[in-house]
């Protein structure tokens, strides 16, 4: 069983930054794919980035493409998400999730690919 936790949400004005860290229990395998999806409110989970096991791969939806840096510490059972020039848009319930599948790209970005989820990290993007 994976415990993932998410920390570093806010609140922050546009244009900001925030970097968010998900931690996983000592038992997640380093093998494991990990993601980052969002959801904002009325609207469906959608992938932010995603990341290999070895981090030598990542995923970047287009929308925070340029913006986003997805992490990750293996040693230290932790993944981040570097975020720049905020915009309102990217206000969302933030999640982290991890899955043992070994993904290609596209495959990465989808949300039922993941068996293990955190509870979610709240990020407000003020105008």
């Amino acid at each position: 069983q994976v415990q993932l936790v998410e920390s570093g949400g806010g609140l922050v004005q546009a244009g900001g930054s925030l970097r968010l860290s998900c931690a996983a229990t000592a038992r997640t395998r380093r093998s494991y794919g990990m993601g980052w999806f969002r959801q904002a409110p009325g609207k469906e989970r959608e992938v932010v980035a995603t990341i290999h096991w070895s981090g030598a791969a990542t995923y970047y939806a287009d929308s925070v493409r340029g913006r986003f840096t997805i992490s990750r510490d293996n040693p230290e059972n932790r993944m981040y998400l570097q975020m720049t020039s905020l915009k309102p848009e990217d206000t969302a319930v933030y999640y982290c999730a991890a899955t043992p599948r070994t993904l290609g790209s596209d495959n990465s970005a989808m949300s039922y690919n993941y068996d293990y989820w955190g509870q979610g990290t709240q990020v407000i993007v003020s105008s």
